[in-house]
């Protein structure tokens, strides 16, 4: 999952990048209102950190911006601010969520989590499909009793997975979501962490589409013979 991190206090919005990198996710850093403008309508993310206080436009400027041009990604306000009007105006902009400083980092991502899970559907605080469940805590898998170790790249990709079952999902679009903005991308990346999930849930738990992209189908994730 790739997210938009706006925050125009260099410090702390580099601790934050670095605790939620280490929790399997893809950070953008922005220092600025601007900035964050542009990125939010020309990037696709999967949620926004967005802090208020910033230099040359504000964030809720920004917000109301990226609504107006139809930008539905889920959107939690960091801010100093706590008043209750304030929060009100946030929410009136658009936000999902809002977090007033200081804050506990285990609150914010376990904010994100919720409402990266809620927007696309999945409640629960556990990923499910079929025999297949995914701890987003301790980044691993569990395959009926089988617990399956990933590295950072599997956790990723299949979290994205989990979270968009039977749909088409191209080669291009899974890059832009699993890796952030400055990452060195090799061409065959995606295919190769792909053949290593089809290893440890069966050939068909992932099926390409040619031309097209590939398939999550939690239907026919399977326990691999040895």
């Amino acid at each position: 999952m790739r997210i938009l991190l706006v925050e125009d206090d260099i410090e702390l919005a580099t601790e934050l990048r670095h605790n939620l990198q280490k929790k399997g996710y893809a950070v953008d850093m922005v220092h600025d209102g601007a900035e964050a403008s542009f990125m939010g309508v020309t990037e696709p993310y999967d949620a926004v950190i967005l802090d208020l206080g910033l230099p040359n436009k504000n964030g809720l400027e920004v917000l109301i911006e990226w609504r107006a041009s139809g930008m539905s990604v889920p959107v939690l306000i960091l801010t100093a601010r706590g008043a209750w009007y304030e929060k009100v105006e946030g929410f009136r902009a658009g936000a999902d969520d809002y977090l007033s400083k200081p804050f506990h980092t285990e609150e914010l991502l376990l904010r994100m989590q919720a409402l990266i899970r809620r927007s696309n559907g999945a409640a629960h605080k556990t990923l499910q499909a079929g025999i297949l469940s995914l701890d987003e805590e301790g980044q691993f898998a569990t395959l009926g009793e089988k617990k399956l170790d990933l590295t950072a790249m599997e956790f990723r990709l299949l979290r994205y997975f989990m979270l968009h079952p039977d749909k088409i999902l191209s080669e291009p679009h899974l890059l832009e979501h699993v890796y952030d903005h400055a990452a060195e991308k090799e061409s065959n990346i995606i295919e190769v962490y792909i053949s290593r999930l089809r290893k440890k849930m069966g050939k068909k738990s992932i099926r390409t589409r040619r031309g097209q992209g590939y398939v999550f189908d939690p239907t026919a994730i399977c326990i691999p013979a040895p």
